[in-house]
């Protein structure tokens, strides 16, 4: 199963209900927050994610076997946490990065 989930936009604008994550230098407005679903990300200098991410927007997919997913890919970010009880991973399609997202649970999906 691969479901859309968001599409995440780099931006150098400070908006309301930013959250930070420290580990990735970013601030973030989550995706529920937007009626359209946007994630709007403002990175600072030193982010140690891929520079495509920073600079291009990606679209994300909720999926139900990140493994399978990843398998043949070329991988941008490898699977990570983020957040409690879901998983993450980026990969570069047709040069445009995509994001998978793993839930732990089904109540915790979107």
């Amino acid at each position: 199963m691969r479901k859309y989930h968001h599409l995440g936009v780099p931006t150098d604008k400070a908006r309301p209900g930013e959250q930070y994550i420290e580990e990735f230098k970013v601030h973030v407005v989550p995706f529920d927050r937007n009626p359209y679903g946007i994630e709007w990300m403002r990175y600072e200098a030193g982010s140690p994610l891929p520079e495509l991410v920073r600079k291009v927007p990606h679209l994300a997919f909720e999926v139900d076997d990140l493994a399978r997913e990843l398998q043949g890919q070329e991988l941008l970010i490898a699977p990570n946490s983020p957040s409690p009880g879901v998983t993450v991973a980026f990969i570069v399609h047709d040069g445009a990065p995509i994001e998978f997202l793993q839930y732990d649970s089904p109540e915790k999906t979107t």
